[in-house]
């Protein structure tokens, strides 16, 4: 990861200078703010505010003043109700502002979340850093025979080194001439809106990141699953870290009712409860695809 001297400076000046305030604050929350949580080889994840905690949902829930006279063990019992029974809106009181610096490829895979407020970095403004995304060897992977959109095995050997070198080389190669073509040295220089535009995929953007709490969650369900892409999982991975200091409570019920959880279709359940009754259920009988029948049996082990 790399941080200018001046960004670090800025970090360092922001956490010396606490401010009194009478807001909701989570102490696990205050541990990471203005913090960068390095990802992948430049990136990073940083929180930049914050607002709500545990107890904010359970305030939404109850329509309360403050904390009410619940218990802690109430608090969180209603946490994990809400979450059990898919009551939202009270994950949508708390809501957290990430600074993210991220390749482009990854940006443009996350961006499909529409529920966030984004800000980032232009183009047409600013030159973009030579940053680029090299994948480390084991990264590398060959295309998946089951899967369209995932990767198998790494590649190995002599074609890990050659997609390396190529990966290094076109970067590089892509770059000088971004910056040959904007140069005004001896020339007009092309506009920078019109030269980012031979700029690869792999190199880092950066944006600020606003989402409530509920589709938050929504995004690290499908981010942080073992299925998701690496490259943004790494990053979901790192925003799991710092919610679960957040909101205790709502990041154990999530785990357990989202992340941990799976989801059945009316067949699937049917089955389960033919087997239970002692019936020999097979992928012919099930009443089920072949996929459907692979992924059920996946679940059940």
């Amino acid at each position: 990861m790399t941080l200018t001297p001046e960004a670090q400076a800025e970090i360092d000046e922001l956490r010396a200078t606490p401010r009194p305030t009478l807001r909701a604050v989570s102490e696990g929350m205050e541990a990471h703010l203005y913090k960068a949580r390095p990802v992948l080889d430049h990136g990073f994840v940083r929180v930049i505010d914050y607002m709500g905690d545990d107890s904010a949902i359970c305030q939404a829930a109850r329509v309360s003043y403050g904390k009410g006279t619940k218990s802690v063990s109430n608090d969180e019992g209603l946490i994990r109700y809400l979450m059990r029974h898919w009551h939202s809106t009270p994950f949508e009181m708390c809501e957290v502002k990430l600074h993210v610096k991220l390749p482009v490829f990854v940006a443009r895979q996350w961006i499909r979340h529409r529920t966030a407020n984004v800000n980032e970095y232009s183009a047409r403004y600013s030159i973009l850093d030579r940053e680029f995304y090299i994948p480390a060897p084991e990264a590398l992977a060959a295309q998946s025979v089951v899967n369209n959109q995932g990767r198998g095995e790494a590649l190995t050997g002599e074609e890990a080194a050659r997609v390396l070198d190529w990966l290094k080389q076109d970067s590089t190669r892509a770059y000088d001439h971004y910056a040959e073509m904007i140069s005004q040295d001896g020339q007009q220089g092309l506009a920078r809106e019109l030269a980012r535009m031979n700029l690869p995929a792999n190199i880092y953007t950066q944006w600020y990141w606003k989402v409530d709490l509920h589709n938050l969650f929504h995004f690290l369900r499908l981010r942080a699953d073992a299925h998701a892409q690496y490259e943004i999982r790494v990053y979901a991975d790192a925003i799991c870290d710092v919610v679960k200091d957040w909101v205790p409570f709502a990041y154990r019920a999530f785990e357990d009712y989202r992340l941990g959880a799976v989801t059945m279709s009316a067949q699937m359940v049917d089955c389960v409860r033919r087997m239970l009754a002692g019936e020999s259920v097979t992928e012919e009988n099930c009443g089920m695809s072949k996929r459907e029948w692979r992924e059920m049996m996946g679940v059940l082990g």
